[in-house]
């Protein structure tokens, strides 16, 4: 995929704020994320975690339920910064809700210390389950 372009690097310093707020207390995995709809508006998120663990909603989940929930649909890319040396990844839910909106939308993961990557959804999720996949 291409390397980091215009606009990309705002939409990591945006995600680095979200990851700041994220409540972690069990994993004190900390992860930011931030969406750029097509509209040019940014969303942004944080993981938030609970004692019961599999109510815990990730960060790229809360920022893309935020562009929803703010009438943005049209989702272009994300931006997903941790405080780790390897970059992060979105988990499969993660990728099937993105997947949901934006099929092949921009993917740029970063760290707190510099380390960037962009990819396409559509690569981390080649055979994603659509709208068009329900039978009706």
């Amino acid at each position: 995929m291409s390397d980091i372009g215009p606009g990309d690097e705002e939409l990591i310093r945006v995600a680095s704020l979200a990851r700041q707020r994220a409540y972690a207390p069990y994993s004190k995995y900390r992860v930011g994320a931030a969406i750029r709809t097509k509209r040019n508006k940014v969303h942004s998120g944080a993981n938030v975690e609970n004692a019961s663990y599999g109510l815990t909603v990730c960060a790229e989940r809360t920022a893309a339920f935020a562009a929803v929930n703010a009438g943005d649909t049209a989702l272009d890319a994300i931006a997903i910064v941790i405080d780790d040396e390897r970059l992060p990844t979105p988990c499969g839910a993660c990728r099937q809700v993105l997947a949901e909106f934006s099929p092949d939308m921009r993917v740029i993961l970063a760290t707190t210390g510099g380390k960037r990557k962009v990819t396409t959804l559509g690569e981390l999720l080649p055979d994603p389950f659509l709208p068009e996949n329900l039978r009706r």
